[in-house]
């Protein structure tokens, strides 16, 4: 299987302020941002529609902007995989999107997710996938969870069925996220998405972009929350970075944290040989300068390259073979049917779990 790398636009556009500190790098334009992922290894990208063209821009601006965006496309080849919308940074949505207490702010959210979709539908992206990084609270007695729960649900509704009525090519896709910016969000993990999905009117149509920071920060394991996903038949997407547990948003480079987390990870995908682009959400360190946003690309897919690597040479390593061969047998040994007791397991899951890290150190 040929694998796709992906980046999301943001994160090489990304000019390195914080909410205590200014840029510290030159702006990059979302074409620049396109040519310079395909000359250093990756193969699509991931935008929000507001990447290309800005907010309240004319119908006349955006498909001038998106016929550049699709011959530079052709020319550099990179394909767009998802697209989304900033639903978050306008101040009208600061008390949310579409769980805004105001109707008018709800239907505002809509009616930019609908643009951004037939944005994304222009650029061939399959995926729409819906952030909803306001969609939350802060003060409990503002709003009904339950009432908040009805409006997500209409919301994905009608996105869902304005995909399907527009005869596109494309699915519905949610991000969960336990909090930040808001103190507490709605849709916070896996779980909590799949419950919400398994309501919608048209179920089939939706599914899960996991964020391996997203998890670590509620404290989860994130191979779990892939292998939800994936059983449930709903990872439409993934989100690659590193993050150390229960922080703010690192949107650390793939890699640069929790390395047995991101091997399971890679593990996961490459055993079930998922066929989605191993997309990476990630933001360059606020010291890196402009040429280093490159290396920080090329070391996000490498370091994914390695990972399965490491995944080859767990299944190539006899002694660990050995092992889950033996636990293996567990499952399918016949009763004692002399109801003797039985001497008690050795589990040798302290060995396995070394040579897991011997793996990944390269001493093996």
């Amino acid at each position: 299987m040929k694998r796709i790398f992906s980046f999301g636009l943001w994160t090489v556009m990304h000019r390195g302020g914080d909410p205590f500190g200014q840029p510290t790098r030159a702006p990059l334009d979302p074409l620049q941002a396109m040519s310079g992922l395909a000359a250093h290894g990756a193969q699509a990208f991931e935008l929000h529609a507001e990447d290309l063209i800005p907010s309240g821009s004319p119908d006349a601006e955006r498909d001038r902007l998106i016929r550049k965006a699709r011959g530079l496309m052709e020319d550099v080849g990179i394909i767009c995989v998802a697209c989304g919308s900033d639903v978050f940074s306008d101040p009208v949505f600061r008390d949310g999107g579409l769980t805004s207490n105001e109707a008018r702010v709800r239907r505002q959210a809509i009616a930019r997710y609908k643009a951004a979709i037939d944005v994304g539908h222009l650029l061939d992206a399959p995926l729409f996938n819906i952030w909803g990084g306001r969609d939350g609270a802060e003060v409990d007695a503002s709003r009904s969870p339950l009432d908040a729960l009805k409006r997500l649900r209409d919301g994905f509704n009608e996105l869902a069925d304005y995909i399907a009525r527009q005869g596109y090519n494309m699915r519905l896709s949610i991000e969960p996220k336990p909090n930040e910016p808001r103190g507490d969000l709605y849709l916070s993990t896996v779980g909590h998405t799949l419950g919400l999905i398994a309501t919608l009117e048209q179920p089939d149509r939706v599914g899960v972009v996991l964020e391996l920071a997203h998890a670590a920060m509620a404290g989860l394991n994130p191979a779990y929350e892939v292998a939800h996903a994936l059983h449930a038949g709903k990872l439409f997407g993934i989100h690659l970075n590193g993050q150390r547990p229960l922080r703010f948003d690192q949107d650390l480079r793939f890699g640069g944290a929790n390395l047995k987390d991101g091997f399971f990870v890679v593990k996961l995908l490459e055993e079930e040989v998922w066929p989605g682009p191993r997309s990476f959400d990630a933001r360059p360190y606020r010291t890196t300068d402009g040429q280093g946003v490159w290396q920080f690309v090329e070391g996000c897919i490498r370091a994914y390259q390695i990972l399965a690597e490491k995944v080859q040479q767990y299944h190539d390593d006899p002694e660990v073979q050995h092992l889950l061969a033996e636990i293996a047998s567990w499952d399918t040994e016949e009763p004692d049917d002399a109801g003797g007791a039985s001497a008690p397991r050795v589990f040798a899951y302290e060995r396995l779990d070394h040579l897991v890290f011997e793996i990944l150190m390269g001493t093996r």
